[in-house]
């Protein structure tokens, strides 16, 4: 592909795992840490919107070198205590470790740890990189490498992983659709951004899963001495005051006075690096009082204490098979239209000094800088190390870009590091661009084409079939006891939506009904857990509607139906007149006499209430109020002309009615998520949803009925 160039080395067989441990090892492991603290003060420091600098060292902060060596060749890892760093700075430093080790270029992964209390050695919305700065960093990388190559000895490795999710949390929600905000160029586009949640009645819901994986790679010498252990975790930074390494400093620091617990591990290097952390960062907007309890220090302990249980876990093996293979490829920039660039130059032709001072002047002077840049080229990398895979992204990038990696990598298990080999920037999956907000504004920080996401995750899905010379693993769900009982009923349709992307919802019944999302649907969300849809060790998941639809379609449907759907309403119930639509059958763009829809109540019928409304007739209402953030599985029952709505496990409907004499109904378009006008569509999730071409009987509607209750 004249895009696309792969560079791969380091390609040799693995001894078995079960060799004794006096056998020789077939690798070489050096580490190495090498102060990166500017010598030169005051310094500017990057991670705002506008231009600032420090004058005070708070902590020291440092590039962390791990070089393995197979004999043939070697690779080299650095993670280094900055907001980000640029492909050209980390080009020339990969070109001066090379010259001084013999290592490839392509052999070694460099990456930023995000800290936002770093010198700034990338220019970035309204900051400049510190040009007396940018040559001591470059040097010192390229040093580290160097040193840690001098440490090498014959090593072993271990790896595991553990969830530390009360350390991580979304950080990006979604809005209202009557609560949009305005972009900094006066449009009012911002459905979702980060910290909306601060107040929850703005919101419908967080916009995409989080990642609460904390992983460790881990290298000893032959007789057991720590060498060096990687760790890996999605949380964007904690916050400190310049120059400080954050938490991932104070995390480093932990874990080394931890393994130094050993008198033998004097020369230990602990790393922390960075995971998708694009949408993440520490406060559970959802249970959040209002206060901050934790420190910077506490919130770094509480961590730590998870990762020397894990670290003190791990199980090494001798590894002789070490891989690495890098892709570059050609990306565009979003630019702006011939009108953007003339409001820009404008505003910049108007602006007061050297460096913007302004949201306004910022984002304009982004739009000229993309005009003039146009284009790029991006790295992605993958390392095998025996059944251990590292996959990188030069990108702020979602949690969910991390979980597509992971969950169909041919690897055992998969660490992903982002901001690795470059700055490029927010990428948000496609359907997160129509959202809008802070990761989509078109800039340096966020410029790459809507379609990067998509094509990095291809890109390092293929480096990893490449290195460990297996096929991608399919992206599924497990089949639980709920699960198992609805397809023991044969349904016409079974979505389970667990995709990860648009447009199709794939049909898990054998009859190929497959559907089409419609826009503004969110993927991936963590759906109902206590109704075992899936496996104990596997997550269920949902898609979180922001106002689209799912459509399908259904041929020979029958006028006698049951639809078994679980719901989680996103609104306050009192702030419109219908809360929300989740179900229709009828046809599109209009309600027809004969179209059945169901939903949840507002102002107008019964707030909180389900709704059953036949044609253009009064909608009847149901009994209880469902709760705001709560799943419940509602059953629709039609036989006849009797329809019956239940909630749960109820053994008595919550409504119950006979409907108007009609012609048999011959309708066969289904739409999840809204309703066939497009009127007052469902905010909030949809999960597990299934349609049968009968009317189920009391016994067969228990058999498939489950109280999901969170």
């Amino acid at each position: 592909m004249p895009n696309l160039k792969i560079f791969a080395a380091l390609g040799i067989a693995m001894f078995p795992a079960f060799l004794e441990s006096s056998a020789k090892a077939e690798i070489k492991v050096g580490a190495a840490i090498v102060d990166v603290t500017p010598d030169q003060l005051p310094v500017l420091v990057n991670g705002g919107m506008l231009s600032r600098s420090a004058d005070e060292i708070r902590t020291r902060i440092n590039a962390r070198a791990i070089v393995i060596n197979d004999g043939q060749e070697s690779l080299a890892i650095v993670v280094v205590d900055s907001c980000m760093l640029p492909r050209v700075l980390l080009d020339d430093a990969k070109r001066r470790a090379s010259a001084r080790t013999g290592i490839k270029p392509e052999n070694i992964l460099v990456s930023a740890t995000h800290t936002h209390s770093a010198p700034s050695a990338f220019g970035a919305l309204g900051t400049e990189p510190d040009a007396a700065y940018v040559p001591l960093i470059r040097e010192r990388i390229a040093e580290a490498i160097e040193q840690a190559q001098a440490n090498e000895q014959p090593a072993t490795a271990g790896w595991g992983s553990t969830e530390a999710a009360e350390f991580t949390a979304l950080r990006r929600w979604v809005r209202r659709p009557d609560r949009v905000d305005t972009d900094p160029f006066g449009n009012e586009t911002v459905r979702a951004n980060m910290h909306a949640a601060r107040d929850l009645d703005l919101v419908t819901g967080p916009s995409g899963p989080e990642d609460p994986e904390l992983s460790i790679l881990a290298f000893r010498a032959i007789d057991g001495t720590p060498i060096a252990a990687l760790a890996n975790f999605s949380m964007h930074y904690f916050s400190d005051q310049p120059i400080s390494a954050d938490y991932f400093g104070l995390f480093c620091d932990g874990l080394k006075e931890h393994a130094q617990k050993d008198a033998s591990a004097s020369q230990f290097v602990g790393i922390m690096s960075h995971g998708c952390s694009g949408d993440i960062w520490r406060r559970d907007y959802m249970t959040w009082n209002g206060q901050d309890p934790a420190t910077i220090e506490s919130y770094t302990q509480g961590l730590l204490k998870i990762a020397t249980a894990l670290y003190d876990s791990i199980q090494y093996q001798e590894i002789d098979d070490v891989e690495m293979a890098q892709a570059e490829l050609d990306m565009k920039y979003r630019v702006p239209n011939k009108q953007m660039l003339e409001w820009a130059q404008k505003i910049l032709s108007e602006m007061e000094g050297p460096t913007p001072a302004n949201n306004e002047e910022v984002y304009a002077r982004e739009q000229v800088l993309l005009h003039q840049m146009q284009e790029t080229q991006v790295i992605v990398q993958a390392i095998r190390i025996g059944p251990f895979a590292i996959s990188t992204t030069p990108n702020e990038t979602y949690a969910l870009t991390g979980l597509k990696i992971k969950h169909q990598s041919p690897a055992e298990k998969t660490m992903v590091i982002e901001l690795a080999n470059g700055a490029d920037g927010y990428i948000p999956p496609p359907e997160q661009h129509r959202l809008g907000g802070y990761n989509t504004w078109a800039a340096r920080s966020a410029g790459l084409e809507v379609t990067a996401e998509p094509r990095i995750v291809s890109a390092n899905l293929g480096l990893l079939e490449t290195v460990f010379g297996a096929n991608r693993k399919p992206q599924r769900q497990t089949v639980g006891p709920a699960a198992k009982a609805l397809l023991d009923h044969s349904p016409m349709a079974y979505w389970r939506f667990n995709e990860t992307e648009a447009p199709v919802a794939m049909d898990s019944s054998p009859n190929h009904h497959d559907g089409t999302f419609q826009s503004d649907v969110c993927f991936y969300l963590e759906g109902p857990q206590d109704a075992a849809y899936t496996q104990p060790d596997d997550l269920n998941r949902c898609v979180h509607f922001v106002g689209g639809r799912m459509r399908a379609r259904l041929e020979n449907a029958n006028q006698d139906y049951t639809l078994v759907v679980n719901v989680w309403n996103g609104m306050p119930i009192q702030a419109r007149e219908t809360t929300g639509w989740f179900f229709s059958r009828d046809h599109a763009h209009a309600i027809s006499d004969f179209g059945e829809h169901l939903g949840i109540g507002g102002t107008a019928t019964s707030p909180g209430h389900l709704l059953f409304q036949f044609g253009n007739d009064a909608p009847l209402i149901g009994k209880t109020s469902l709760n705001r953030w709560q799943w419940y599985q509602v059953h629709l029952v039609r036989k006849g002309n009797r329809v019956q709505v239940y909630l749960n496990d109820q053994t008595s409907p919550e409504i119950d009615a006979e409907l108007p004499s009609s012609p048999a109904l011959s309708i066969n378009t289904y739409f999840l998520g809204g309703r066939s006008d497009n009127q007052a569509n469902w905010q909030g999730s949809l999960d597990e949803v299934a349609v049968f071409d009968q009317a189920m009987s009391d016994s067969e509607r228990k058999s498939v009925s489950v109280r999901p209750a969170k």
